[in-house]
C-alpha cells in the first residue's frame, strides 16, 4: 500500500462495528465516524448509542450523528473532513449525491449479498428463504440507486442447510472486513476496477415484516424449514394455537426456533399433527412433513419439544390440527 487513506466511516449495528474494528487495526486514518442519532431502548427507553458509536468512542474517534444529510451545514461538515473515501456499512440513511461525491474516491458500501442478487434491506434473510446455495459480500462504488453501484470486489461463502440468519450474519461479518481492507489496498494505489452490475439479473430483498412470520402450513416442508431459519433471530416464525374452553377460546402464539424436514408421504390435511414425542412434533405439510424441535410458548423461554410436552402434551394431540382444530 503506497499511502494510508483518510476515511469517513458510516454504520450502525454490530455488523458495521466489526468492519470499523478492522479499519481501526489497519494503517488507514479514520477522520470521522457517522451513525444515526441515539435511540430509546430497553424498558426504561433510555437513549442508547449504536454499536458503531460505542466502538468509535472507545477509540476516541470523532462521531457525527446527523438526522439526515438534507441540511447544508451537515453536508459542509462532512466535506470539511477532506476524506479520500467514505465507507458505508449498514448505515440506514440515504446519501444524497452531494455526499456521494464529497470524498476524493467517492463512497463505497459493503453489501451482504452477491450483487446484483438481493439488493435491498434484507439480503441475508431472503437468500436463506429462497434456498440459495451460496452468498457473500460485495464491495461496490455507491451511486444514487439502491445497491446498484459498480462492483469492486466480492467474497463468497456457502449456505448450509442448518444456517440461520444469525449464523449466516456471522459468516459475512468475517468475510466483509477482510474484503473491505483488500478493496482499500487497491484503492490506495488506484488499482481498483469497478464492474457495472447486470441489472437484468437483479433481485430485490424486501424488508422483513412481522406478518410474514406467521407459518402457512400449505407451504412445503422445505419452504417452511427455510422460512424458519431465515427468521432467526427476528421476527421468528410462529403459529397460533387455539385452546378451546367450555365458554371461550384462548389463542397462544408459539414461536419456532428449530425444526427439520421429514421426507415422508402422508395423506393428512396440511397442519395435522402426525406424531408428538421427545424427538419432536411432526406436522403434515403439502409436501413432506416438518418436525418442530425447539418451541417458545408465550412469556416463556425457548425449550426443546420434550420439555414442552411434559407440561403441554394436551396441546399437541396426534390427529389434531397444529392450530388447535380437529380434522
Amino acid at each position: 500500500m503506497s499511502k494510508p487513506l483518510n476515511i469517513i466511516f458510516a454504520g450502525t449495528p454490530d455488523f458495521a462495528a466489526q468492519h470499523l474494528a478492522a479499519l481501526i487495526n489497519s494503517p488507514h486514518n479514520i477522520v470521522a465516524v457517522y451513525c444515526p442519532p441515539d435511540k430509546p431502548a430497553g424498558r426504561g427507553k433510555k437513549l442508547t448509542a449504536c454499536a458503531t458509536k460505542q466502538l468509535a468512542l472507545k477509540h476516541h474517534l470523532t462521531v457525527e450523528q446527523p438526522v439526515n444529510f438534507k441540511v447544508a451545514s451537515d453536508q459542509q461538515q462532512l466535506a470539511q473532513y477532506n476524506a479520500d473515501v467514505m465507507v458505508v456499512v449498514a448505515y440506514g440513511l440515504l446519501l444524497p449525491e452531494v455526499i456521494l461525491n464529497a470524498p476524493r474516491l467517492g463512497c463505497i458500501n459493503v453489501h451482504g449479498s452477491l450483487l446484483p442478487k438481493w439488493r435491498g434491506a434484507a439480503p441475508i434473510q431472503r437468500s436463506l428463504e429462497a434456498g440459495d446455495e451460496r452468498t457473500g459480500v460485495t464491495i461496490m462504488q455507491m451511486d444514487r440507486g439502491l445497491d446498484t453501484g459498480a462492483m469492486i470486489l466480492t467474497a463468497e461463502c456457502g449456505i448450509e442447510n442448518t444456517d440461520t440468519s444469525a449464523s449466516l450474519y456471522e459468516k459475512l461479518a468475517q468475510l466483509g472486513p477482510k474484503a473491505l481492507i483488500d478493496t482499500l489496498a487497491l484503492m490506495s494505489t488506484n488499482e481498483h476496477k469497478a464492474t457495472p452490475q447486470k441489472n437484468d439479473l437483479a433481485t430485490y430483498a424486501h424488508k422483513l415484516d412481522k406478518a410474514e412470520a406467521e407459518i402457512d402450513w400449505q407451504l412445503t416442508a422445505a419452504e417452511l424449514d427455510r422460512k424458519i431459519r431465515a427468521y432467526i433471530p427476528w421476527p421468528v416464525a410462529q403459529f397460533t394455537f387455539t385452546e378451546s374452553h367450555t365458554e371461550k377460546e384462548t389463542q397462544h402464539r408459539i414461536r419456532v426456533w428449530q425444526a427439520s424436514v421429514q421426507k415422508m408421504e402422508n395423506s393428512k390435511i396440511a397442519g395435522t399433527i402426525l406424531s408428538a414425542d421427545k424427538k419432536g412434533i411432526v406436522i403434515a405439510t403439502t409436501t413432506g412433513a416438518l418436525c418442530l424441535e425447539v418451541l417458545q410458548l408465550p412469556n416463556k423461554k425457548a425449550l426443546p419439544v420434550q420439555d414442552i410436552l411434559n407440561g403441554r402434551a394436551d396441546w399437541f394431540k396426534v390427529g389434531a390440527n397444529i392450530n388447535g382444530l380437529i380434522n
